[in-house]
């Protein structure tokens, strides 16, 4: 992931700063593999006063390609810490450079601008909207878009601006350039398709290639359209799945982030494979966006490299 993708961060309110209190970074890392990586990155660490929390790397031998995700904290030089978290990158950015590197340098634990749609069902915006709200995932709720009103109340209670974008065949470009007015006004980091049952044209999923989650159950290609789970229950499924991927031009197969599969039997009656679903979607979900904000989720092609 190149840094000229990255949004700026959010204006934070200063602080005194505390001479003596480290501030916290995670650096990630994406290049070609070559030996001596590991080496430099730690060296540069050394260099500007920094101790390493965690670091995880993986090599991937048939691409030739490396990843590696550092969280480190660097001594304060007490000033604010955007600068400090500038100054880093300054420095850095000779070392990227020599080993062609994309790169990420941010704040450990900044929350993440995100845009949440949502269609009828709200088990997957209930979840992230409590999750924001104790400070489970670094994530900001800035906006809800929906194309129906079923979850204004919920929303609303949140204190959350929520925006009802009607689609149909011949509103869905207007619905589609509304959306991207509102991701450029909230200065919108990530967008979180949670159960928002309508395709996105191939011109967005290219607009926001690596920044939209979608989640779906993990039936699929069986067990299309309405119903799924009542589908599945006539053939006596024994699993129950979802799956957060990447969204691209191809539906529902963009790269896989996540996936949830829960045991079932004949006991189950369809209502209860649909709660079943509903849970393993939530996770699935959650997780999803928590790695993509914490900076753990690096693409590989089609797939998806997460460094826990």
């Amino acid at each position: 992931m190149s840094t000229s993708l990255e949004a700026p961060a959010p204006a934070v309110d200063a602080a005194p700063a505390d001479p003596a209190a480290a501030v916290e970074h995670v650096l990630t890392v994406d290049c070609k593999e070559s030996p001596g990586i590991v080496h430099a990155v730690s060296a540069f660490l050394l260099e500007h006063g920094c101790d390493i929390i965690d670091i995880k790397q993986y090599g991937d031998k048939a691409q030739g390609h490396f990843f590696m995700r550092v969280h480190f904290a660097a001594e304060s030089t007490g000033t604010d810490q955007r600068l400090r978290t500038d100054d880093l990158r300054r420095s850095f950015a000779p070392v990227a450079e020599k080993w062609q590197m994309d790169w990420q340098l941010e704040p450990h634990g900044r929350k993440r601008r995100v845009l949440v749609m949502v269609s009828k069902m709200g088990h997957c915006l209930n979840d992230l909207l409590f999750r924001a709200r104790t400070g489970d995932i670094p994530v900001e709720i800035v906006a809800v878009v929906s194309n129906h009103r079923d979850q204004e109340g919920l929303v609303q209670w949140h204190g959350i601006p929520f925006f009802h974008v009607p689609v149909s065949r011949d509103t869905k470009p207007d619905a589609e350039a509304r959306l991207l007015e509102l991701v450029d006004a909230f200065d919108v980091e990530l967008v979180v398709l949670a159960r928002y049952m309508q395709v996105l044209s191939d011109e967005l999923s290219a607009k926001l290639a690596g920044k939209t989650i979608n989640i779906h159950h993990s039936f699929l290609p069986s067990f299309k359209g309405a119903k799924p789970y009542h589908q599945a229950y006539e053939r006596g499924v024994k699993t129950v799945g979802a799956t957060a991927h990447y969204v691209n031009a191809e539906l529902d197969e963009g790269p896989i982030i996540s996936q949830q599969v829960i045991e079932v039997d004949h006991t189950y009656t369809a209502d209860d494979l649909v709660a079943v679903g509903r849970d393993a979607e939530c996770v699935a979900l959650r997780n999803a966006v928590r790695w993509h904000c914490e900076g753990r989720i690096l693409l590989l092609g089609n797939r998806t490299v997460i460094l826990r």
